[in-house]
């Protein structure tokens, strides 16, 4: 990866800092998040303002200058990436340590001020940092006009692309439906307004996708539910007739004028309570009173997260066909290796090839993971025309990837050892291995939140001494955003999170890295469902996991004497699911080479 010279933007963002013509008053410090208005984990090209500002691409991250210095904080997924993309002007901090709060306090002057665009940070966010900022001396100021933006001389347009309508056979509830939910929901807490602000509960509310943001099928837009109704606010460019009568009923606004129209509502006397979700904007929720404010997670994060009987079915059947292309996939790969003519870039334009080819298919659902040896080490690697490499047949190579169908949304990863692999590769692949299926094949009383069961992935690791630094699962969307709260399996514990239900969909992908050497990580998408358990202790219920990702794990790279039988048993099971399911669907599309590939790869261990 190439390091991106970032001198010059740094001096040009420096003189604005300073000059109140720009600012409300000098900034000692400027903070320059990831996210856009709609706090989106990724951004459209236009909203890539730390990525240009530091050079810096993963998805998470936020950069913090001021006057002689520059830093960025991200977390363990994309350490090493930092680590090669930033240059000299720039500290990567690790482990929120010190936290931004604090390194601000050690670096700026007594009393200094610091900057933000407020429409670019989560409410929450802001309130944390100013109040840590306050207890040392220091306030945290919004600036109206976003200074990367002033400094960013070909800086994109915003997308406007046109918009799917999701019917009844995908979406299996109507947005009427939805909407009353919500507006149920708003009795509830004696609310007289909901503001939702994340695109994807934009999108899952009303029953459309859009593309305005790469590999996730989202459109820019606000949207107000009232007791009596709803209001969207979106460029009315993307609006059509058959938009506009399959929303009959909702009122159309010009997406700028969510905020006047947020303001209006605030100041009118009848509306008493409206409710805002602290990860939306520091501008949006302050633009309502505190006193006519009901802070809390938007309530439909949590329906979009659990999914209902069509979305579910959906998401199953891609699986199906995702398996097929990666079935040709991998067949293909072991045939291309050896010829030492593969790179990483093939690879993963070969891998979105055969995926297009099957039904439904509309985009990635992600940039791909392509990456053989040491790249494999870089969590979210991504291979560029400067990092490209052949991959190597001696050497481990990972593939994560998936895509979006208009059923559903696939995310696998799969590594793959093309020669023979060491005996310390075997063992970390099969420690790696054993927190899948441990995980896999948990079984837990509702009410339990993911964090809680993260350990059960990294316990064989752990063992040995091995870890791995990023999250165990992240909620998968239905044709949606293919990382999707408010449920997740971490390490770490999020105040947002929420206990795992029935029909939610998250990933169970333990790994582990080695830096300079190789990377190991086995990713499949499970469904929560009812466990069958001989008690049933305080009636409680219980819950455990069943895979529908539908793609082979690598027997080579088994050490088969770490498994149990039991483990043993449940990969051969995997396995046979896999030769069923994709087996049927590779027979009904005539293709019987990859089938009789799918058996190989498929031999009970």
């Amino acid at each position: 990866m190439s390091r991106n010279g970032t001198g010059l933007i740094l001096e040009r963002l420096r003189a604005l800092m300073i000059n109140t013509k720009y600012v409300p008053q000098k900034l000692h410090a400027y903070i320059v998040p990831t996210g856009d208005a709609h706090q989106s984990e990724y951004v459209a090209d236009c909203d890539n303002r730390r990525a240009l500002v530091s050079g810096f691409t993963g998805s998470a991250g936020t950069a913090i200058v001021t006057a002689n210095k520059a830093a960025l904080w991200t977390d363990g997924r994309y350490y090493q990436q930092a680590e090669e993309q930033l240059d000299e002007n720039w500290e990567l901090v690790k482990e929120d340590n010190p936290t931004q709060a604090k390194w601000l306090s050690e670096t700026l002057p007594v009393g200094g001020t610091v900057g933000c665009d407020p429409s670019v940070l989560a409410y929450s966010n802001w309130k944390s940092l100013e109040k840590e900022l306050k207890s040392n001396g220091f306030q945290l100021v919004g600036v109206g006009d976003n200074l990367i933006d002033l400094v960013w001389d070909d800086r994109p347009s915003r997308p406007c692309n046109g918009i799917l309508i999701q019917g009844l056979s995908e979406a299996g509830v109507s947005w009427q439906e939805k909407v009353q939910k919500v507006q149920n929901k708003m009795n509830e807490k004696h609310v007289c307004a909901t503001v939702f602000t994340a695109l994807d509960e934009i999108a899952w509310l009303y029953n459309l996708r859009g593309s305005d943001i790469i590999y996730n099928p989202v459109f820019y837009s606000y949207a107000v539910v009232t007791k009596s109704g709803s209001h969207l606010f979106i460029d009315e460019k993307k609006v059509d007739s058959q938009i506009k009568k399959h929303l009959e009923g909702v009122d159309i606004h010009p997406y700028e004028d969510a905020l006047k129209f947020l303001t209006d509502l605030a100041d009118n006397q009848d509306v008493k309570k409206i409710w805002v979700n602290d990860k939306s904007s520091f501008e949006i929720c302050n633009l309502v009173p505190k006193a006519k404010r009901l802070m809390a997670q938007s309530c439909v994060a949590t329906m979009k997260a659990v999914k209902n009987d069509t979305e579910l079915k959906g998401m199953e059947n891609c699986q199906v066909r995702d398996g097929v292309a990666m079935c040709e996939f991998l067949m293909w790969l072991e045939k291309q290796i050896p010829t030492g003519m593969l790179t990483e870039i093939m690879a993963a334009d070969k891998v979105e090839n055969l995926r297009s080819q099957q039904k439904d298919f509309v985009s990635l659902s992600f940039d791909t993971i392509s990456s053989t040896g040491a790249h494999g080490a870089i969590i979210h690697y991504k291979p560029t025309k400067e990092s490209d490499m052949s991959v190597a047949p001696d050497q481990i190579y990972l593939v994560d990837s998936g895509a979006q169908y208009r059923d559903g949304t696939t995310d696998t990863t799969r590594t793959i050892h093309p020669g023979t692999p060491s005996k310390y590769e075997q063992e970390c692949f099969t420690r790696v291995l054993k927190g899948h299926i441990n995980l896999a094949t948990a079984v837990f009383p509702n009410g339990v939140k993911g964090h809680r069961l993260d350990t059960l992935a990294r316990s064989f690791l752990w063992k040995a001494g091995l870890d791995y630094q990023h999250g165990t699962g992240h909620g998968v969307g239905a044709f949606l955003n293919v990382h999707e709260g408010p449920c997740g399996i971490s390490y770490k514990v999020n105040v947002s999170e929420v206990p795992l239900e029935e029909n939610m969909v998250v990933s169970n992908e333990p790994g582990y890295y080695e830096a300079g050497k190789f990377g190991i990580r086995i990713e499949s998408l499970v469904k929560v469902v009812k466990a069958n358990t001989k008690h049933n202790f305080a009636n409680k219920g219980y819950l455990t996991f069943e895979s529908i990702t539908l793609v082979p794990i690598q027997t080579k790279l088994i050490d088969p004497s770490l498994l149990t039988e039991d483990e043993i048993n449940w990969l051969n099971d995997y396995h046979s699911k896999v030769r069923h399911l994709v087996g049927d669907e590779l027979k009904a599309q005539g293709k019987m080479e990859v089938l009789q590939w799918l058996m190989q790869a498929t031999q009970p261990l």
